[in-house]
C-alpha cells in the first residue's frame, strides 16, 4: 500500500494543535498534516488542499464550531466522504457527533497510542 494519508486538524488550542501534529508526523501512514483554528479556516484549508482524506476536528471553537463545520462538510458531495475523527474534551458531545456522521470519536487529552489506532482504523477502512 502506497497511498498515505493528508490530515486536516482542526482546533482552536494551539498546543493541542502542535500535539496532534507532532503524533502525526511520526506516524508512517501520514503524509502531510494541514492545520486550522476552527471550522471556517478549516473549510477554507478544504477548498485549497484537494488531496485531505483525514479530518481530526475539535467541537469546541470559536467562530465555527465542530457541528457546523460537519453540517458544512457533509453537505458538500466532494468532501462528504472524508472520515472525520473528533477529538474533544466534551463526552456529551459523542453521541450528537456520530449521528452527524463522524467515524470516530477521541476524549481529550490525545493519548498517542489511541491515536495512532485510530490512524490505523482509517488507514483499513479508507486506503486499503
Amino acid at each position: 500500500m502506497n497511498k498515505k494519508l493528508n490530515v486536516l486538524s482542526v482546533d482552536d488550542d494551539f498546543i493541542n494543535l502542535k500535539l496532534v501534529s507532532s503524533i502525526l508526523k511520526k506516524n508512517s501512514h501520514v503524509n502531510r498534516v494541514v492545520e486550522a483554528s476552527n471550522g471556517l479556516d478549516a473549510l477554507e484549508k478544504l477548498k485549497q488542499n484537494d488531496d485531505i482524506n483525514l479530518i481530526l476536528l475539535d467541537m469546541v471553537m470559536p467562530v465555527m464550531d465542530g457541528f457546523k463545520f460537519l453540517d458544512n462538510l457533509f453537505a458538500n458531495d466532494k468532501l462528504k466522504n472524508i472520515p472525520v475523527v473528533v477529538l474533544t474534551t466534551d463526552e456529551t458531545k459523542r453521541h450528537e457527533a456520530y449521528e452527524r456522521g463522524i467515524y470516530d470519536f477521541i476524549v481529550k487529552p490525545i493519548r498517542e497510542h489511541i491515536l495512532n489506532e485510530k490512524i490505523e482504523k482509517v488507514v483499513e477502512a479508507f486506503l486499503t
